[in-house]
């Protein structure tokens, strides 16, 4: 299987800032473009940017100045550096990979996988 786990979630005052990390757990031969999501509970996910393989980041309007998309792929590690943070943050922020593996037959296998998300809770 090839999973994502993020991490680094948690509860920060307004203002504050967390670097959440995402990480690709599980063989693959290359990791192209990941992304970030954010969800609240009875609502659509909604798009926080996303990274190229070769580290071309894009963020949305909604973030852009707050948030930055970094990624390290000897690590096959996506980041997420939030500043700023506001109550309209709060969310469980979700990560995303597309990927290309070989299976035991040497056949090539591409994919997009989902991380199971972590909690951002803004509040003072």
């Amino acid at each position: 299987q090839v999973q994502l786990v993020e991490s680094g979630g948690g509860l920060v005052q307004p203002g504050g800032s967390l670097r959440l990390s995402c990480a690709v757990v599980g063989t693959v031969s290359r990791v192209n473009t990941m992304g970030w999501y954010r969800q609240v509970p009875g609502s659509q996910r909604e798009f926080l940017g996303e990274i190229s393989s070769a580290g071309v980041a894009t963020a949305a309007d909604s973030v852009k100045g707050r948030f930055t998309i970094s990624r390290d792929n000897t690590k096959n590690t996506a980041y997420l550096q939030m500043n700023n943070l506001k109550p309209e943050d709060t969310a469980v922020d979700l990560c995303n990979g597309d990927w290309l593996r070989y299976n035991d037959r040497s056949e090539p296998e591409v994919g997009r996988s989902w991380g199971q998300g972590t909690q951002v809770t803004v509040r003072s």
